[in-house]
């Protein structure tokens, strides 16, 4: 059997693009991380580093989507070249206002100006649809992509904690802005790959806006609760583990629950399904709700882990097919937006589970913050119910207009 995975990077150029892509991408979960070590170091107060950290990703959140919409509209290399200059720099104010005790307003002008950071996993998937577009390799390579986002949500906090406490604060950060502007250089010189501006359809009056005439709200706002989850998790672990006596052991819990869901996103990937997307959308989200109940039951690191394994087994593939209904019901003018604004969503979740499971925690400990993760997984069905007639109705819409635009080019060939 041919390996699918394999077969994605025949096309010219792709594994240029995609590791250059890599690099680019890590910042994103390394910053805010970064931020909180940094000024929890300098300022000691864990407050003020969360603060400043949370306006760095509202800042995200809000311009993440409007860089993408203008990267749709002017391409690639026109604006990720300047929106990624203004986040470095700004970055790099944050860092000399932190060093040199610079008044706290400071702090947050500089952070909210460095969530001008580009999404770049929302860049690279762009590329992958316009070299498969129409293929059933798209689906492979969504797949590869949530596997790559699960490796950086892994490896990136890690990382920038590790440079910011074993050198000096601000190095986590700082390693987040280097990486930014290594991979960004080495993204942008890559036209071959680059997808091209596409205009709005006549056949699609909606195209001026991603989040217009279609279901993206209810998808982005699934990936919201799906995050929420895996920022629970990433909380719990560690206030449980710490209960347990083993602080290390959440170590190997947020492994195993890597491994999980980049282990099922992989096999999902390398399957060629029938299923409809909204069906899947709803049997993916069911499977999440359901193995978040055995958190209640943990009573040590090993059950735990093995929890949080079946856990991660539907988080890729629910995200999987989250960017497949994306790539489907957007019109294509405005793809690169709406991709942003769906991994926008998994961001906003997973910071705003963090945010909500530690309180939880402190209140009820780590079986309360657990709870978090169940009422998570039920939104996420509850989401996904609600969006299968809007999703239902797109894509017959997006397959009439197909349709209409293929008669057009025939009849406009035959006219000439």
């Amino acid at each position: 059997m041919a390996n699918p995975y394999g077969a994605l990077f025949t096309a010219p150029g792709s594994v240029a693009f995609s590791a250059a892509g890599f690099v680019a991408r890590m910042p994103l979960s390394m910053a805010g991380i970064g931020i909180i070590a940094m000024l929890s170091q300098m300022r000691g107060d864990y407050g003020l580093a969360g603060a400043v950290s949370a306006a760095f990703t509202l800042s995200m959140a809000l311009c993440g989507p409007r860089i993408s919409r203008l990267v749709d509209r002017r391409g690639q290399g026109r604006v990720l070249l300047p929106a990624t200059g203004l986040s470095v720099v700004a970055m790099g104010v944050l860092l000399l206002c932190a060093r040199y005790d610079a008044p706290v307003w400071t702090l947050f002008v500089s952070a909210l100006a460095a969530g001008t950071m580009p999404n770049m996993a929302a860049m690279v998937r762009a590329r992958w649809t316009h070299i498969h577009r129409g293929s059933d390799r798209l689906h492979t390579a969504y797949s590869l992509e949530s596997v790559v986002d699960e490796l950086t949500f892994v490896v990136g906090p890690a990382l920038a904690v590790a440079l910011s406490t074993a050198w000096f604060p601000e190095a986590g950060p700082l390693a987040a802005a280097a990486l930014l502007t290594l991979g960004v250089l080495m993204f942008v010189p890559q036209k071959r790959t680059e997808p091209p501006v596409i205009q709005p359809s006549a056949h699609d009056a909606r195209s001026t806006s991603a989040l217009r005439g279609g279901p993206l709200v209810l998808l982005a706002l699934t990936l919201v609760a799906g995050g929420t989850i895996v920022g629970t998790v990433d909380v719990v672990s560690v206030a449980f583990a710490e209960e347990q006596g083993s602080p290390a052991g959440a170590g190997i819990v947020l492994s195993v629950y890597a491994v999980g869901s980049a282990g099922s996103g992989l096999v999902f990937g390398a399957l060629r399904l029938t299923t409809p997307l909204p069906r899947l959308l709803l049997l993916s989200t069911a499977g999440t709700a359901l193995t978040t109940l055995p958190l209640l039951l943990v009573g040590d690191i090993a059950t735990l882990s093995a929890a949080v394994f079946f856990s991660g087994l539907f988080f890729a593939p629910t995200m999987i097919v989250v960017m497949g209904l994306v790539e489907r019901t957007v019109p294509p003018a405005v793809l690169t937006e709406g991709m942003t604004w769906a991994i926008t969503g998994l961001s906003v979740g997973v910071a705003l589970g963090a945010s909500v499971s530690g309180g939880m925690v402190d209140r009820f400990g780590p079986s309360g913050g657990f709870t978090v993760a169940i009422a998570a997984g039920g939104a996420t069905v509850l989401l996904a119910l609600i969006a299968q007639r809007p999703l239902d109705r797109r894509l017959r819409g997006a397959a009439e207009a197909s349709a209409d635009r293929a008669a057009d080019e025939g009849r406009a060939k035959s006219a000439r």
